[in-house]
């Protein structure tokens, strides 16, 4: 399953998305992983959560982007969430259309059974419609 935080830059996206991650550590049995742009957050997080700092890898597009994804769910079969901040910029995504990037990580998500909850920095009015079902929170 694919869930979308969205709303333009300084809206709040991330506040939530950290909120939302900490509070679900508690409920679930599995491995959180959080990606984000940098590790500006490391201290946000609960200690259980896996932070990637994605500035740290060669990532040039968004197929690189879902092989990493991949890649990470493959050396660990107990990973339940994976959450991505700045998603845009992450996924090299950034004034690109994100519908078939999300329908892969949709396709991801189902065959290994992993949740994906992602804040991207776009209004839900520039969102496909095929997308806006996916919408959590809208800021």
């Amino acid at each position: 399953m694919i869930q979308l935080i969205v709303g333009n830059k300084g809206k709040g996206k991330t506040k939530h998305l950290l909120e939302k991650v900490n509070a679900h550590v508690k409920e679930i049995s599995g491995n959180i992983v959080y990606l984000d742009k940098d590790q500006r957050n490391m201290y946000e997080l609960n200690n259980k959560i896996r932070l990637i700092d994605m500035s740290e890898y060669c990532i040039s597009n968004s197929d690189e982007f879902a092989g990493f994804i991949c890649g990470i769910i493959s050396q660990n079969r107990d990973i339940q969430e994976l959450y991505f901040d700045s998603f845009l910029k992450i996924a090299c995504l950034e004034n690109k259309d994100i519908t078939e990037t999300i329908d892969k990580h949709d396709k991801i998500s189902e065959r290994y059974n992993v949740n994906f909850v992602i804040s991207a920095g776009l209004d839900e009015i520039d969102l496909p419609e095929s997308l806006k079902s996916k919408i959590i929170l809208s800021l």
